[in-house]
């Protein structure tokens, strides 16, 4: 028990976990979930499907979220290094078109909880990155949202790759940007 540290963030909701780790000059162990660790912390979740990407320096995804069926999201860098942002799209909050970043790397092991209601993306920093999340729901491709990633009414400030071109799907660059999508 109380393997991990977490640090709440400016916005409600989301949180930043730093997982104890043991290393010698043979390696290191991690604990990189553990229920009780997790419910103790305030996060609450069934994980219901594990995901793993590969992605080249300079490529952005998002900023994307599930419209009828939305997920928690528990999300960490297996290799490499990426910045990573989830932006507030819960009905009623304080918060709501706000959004908050953190660097994940393999080397610091953080870790970032984005609950239901928000929209998430990443850019990756590295030569290469792995990325792995766990997500409460199943994803539905139907029912797939996302918003600009660059909708100046959110803000984001992503990092600037040095000597490489944004990389983004087709269809990140036909997202709406937030007031087009959610009338406010």
């Amino acid at each position: 028990m109380g393997q991990i540290t977490v640090t709440t963030c400016d916005i409600e909701g989301l949180k930043v976990i730093e997982p104890k780790v043991y290393g010698d000059k043979r390696g290191y162990f991690v604990e990189t979930y553990n229920y009780n660790d997790y419910k103790n912390a305030g996060i609450e979740c069934e994980f219901v499907q594990d995901n793993q990407s590969s992605s080249s320096k300079g490529v952005l995804r998002g900023l994307h979220f599930q419209k009828k069926f939305p997920q928690d999201k528990l999300v960490r860098v297996i290799k490499g290094e990426v910045f990573d942002v989830a932006v507030d799209l819960r009905e009623g909050s304080e918060t709501f078109g706000k959004w908050f970043g953190v660097t994940l790397s393999a080397e610091n092991m953080k870790q970032f909880f984005i609950p239901k209601g928000f929209a998430h993306g990443f850019i990756v920093l590295s030569d290469i990155a792995e990325f792995a999340y766990k997500c409460s729901d199943f994803y539905h491709p139907e029912d797939e949202g996302g918003l600009l990633y660059n909708d100046p009414d959110i803000g984001v400030e992503w990092p600037k790759v040095e000597g490489v071109e944004l990389n983004i799907s087709e269809k990140d660059t036909k997202w709406k940007g937030i007031k087009e999508t959610f009338g406010k």
